[in-house]
């Protein structure tokens, strides 16, 4: 059985394509989803008829069929789908890069997004926002009933558990809230390219689930990004430079049922769990990443994952955070697209493509992080599940 270093750098992210982020669209789901499909597989230098591995996104209700009939592929080997909620897509690019190392498919395209304003918009009403499935059981039968029906309020729960006993400040989550802003201000892509937002502004926005406040939390968009993973070899003739992927990893909650069952509602276990697997696979530590992707549902997940994912001491997230320390130029940059808050929410997507874009020197020049060598990202999802990425040069 192959070790993780043994897969370090074996495969690479190849081809990354997105649509535009917006409020209101033509398309379907699925529309949005091929739109990027074919300009990741354009990326990468292949046509769709190279394509033989699709992960497709439950989250937006798509299946590997979709993608045999709209995009014509012609001999399909492989196909998975990951549910994690927010971490699906980083857990699907270990998937895929297994699939690749293993032999079984050549170039997997991995899609995710959805018409988060046009359709599921969890502002207006959980119905359809959130698709049943088996791992809501527990919060259907318990929670629901009592009214702790939507993520903002789960959340809200463990931000508050983090605030009684740490002493972290709701300034503190509005100092995250501001960077990411700032950085969406230098990203054209970015829906909020030209909105910018005050500590001040952030503190006077209203509650939508004590202690998170409106600009607390993600963005309500439609929108979809893709990737192309293929192997180390077959990436040295790909169209633009490849990114390798040099560590990836998959971490669960205990239990995995409810964020008010958790152990401990300060931490994100899984991200912990995955980050050490990541890390380990990679053979680095935190102090090797450059900058860092990560799943910004909330302010306060940003805060915890910065905790989980060694970058400070468990507790110490709202210190990190203060005086410019996650903006461009600060020790570590975050979300330098503007992440979920402030670009556009895409399923954590496309916190993967703006990596690839950094380490592509693909950005504008103002938002590239000097001498980018290395990228973290993360996902978390459902209720602490977690999932991290490391992309970029071998040390």
């Amino acid at each position: 059985m192959p070790s993780l270093a043994s897969l370090r750098a074996k495969t690479a992210i190849v081809g990354i394509g997105q649509t535009p982020f917006t409020r209101g669209t033509e398309l379907t789901t699925l529309g949005l989803h091929l739109e990027a499909a074919h300009e990741a597989i354009a990326d990468a230098g292949l046509t769709p008829a190279d394509i033989d591995g699709v992960m497709p996104n439950e989250l937006a209700g798509t299946v590997a069929e979709d993608f045999i009939l709209e995009l014509g592929l012609p001999n399909l080997a492989f196909s998975s789908t990951i549910r994690t909620g927010g971490a699906s897509f980083v857990s699907a690019i270990q998937s895929a890069a297994l699939a690749v190392a293993a032999g079984i498919a050549t170039n997997v395209l991995l899609v995710a997004g959805r018409r988060g304003y046009s359709a599921q918009r969890v502002s207006k009403t959980s119905e359809g926002a959130i698709p049943p499935h088996p791992v809501m059981r527990q919060i259907d039968e318990f929670e629901r009933p009592f009214g702790n029906t939507v993520a903002a309020q789960w959340f809200a729960q463990a931000a508050r558990r983090h605030m009684h006993e740490y002493g972290t400040t709701s300034e503190d989550f509005g100092h995250i809230a501001v960077a990411v802003r700032g950085h969406a201000n230098l990203n054209p892509r970015a829906l909020m390219h030209e909105k910018t937002m005050t500590l001040e502004q952030h503190q006077a926005s209203p509650f939508i689930s004590d202690p998170l406040r409106l600009f607390d939390c993600s963005l309500e968009t439609d929108g979809a990004t893709a990737l192309v993973i293929t192997s180390a070899e077959r990436a040295k003739d790909a169209k633009k430079p490849a990114v390798p992927i040099l560590g990836v990893g998959e971490g669960h909650g205990d239990p995995p049922t409810s964020i008010t069952h958790k152990r401990d509602l300060t931490r994100i276990e899984g991200l912990e769990r995955a980050a050490e697997r990541a890390y380990a696979m990679a053979g680095l530590g935190p102090d090797a990443i450059d900058c860092a992707q990560i799943y910004d549902g909330f302010t306060w997940i940003v805060l915890a994952s910065l905790e989980a994912c060694g970058f400070c001491a468990a507790g110490e997230g709202g210190g990190f955070v203060r005086d410019g320390r996650i903006a461009l130029g600060g020790v570590l940059p975050v979300n330098t697209s503007g992440g979920l808050l402030s670009e556009g929410h895409c399923s954590g997507a496309n916190l993967v493509s703006e990596a690839v874009r950094q380490l592509r020197r693909e950005v504008e020049p103002a938002r590239q992080v000097r001498d980018c060598a290395r990228v973290l990202v993360t996902g978390e999802g459902d209720f602490h599940e977690g999932a991290a990425l490391i992309l970029g040069e071998s040390a």
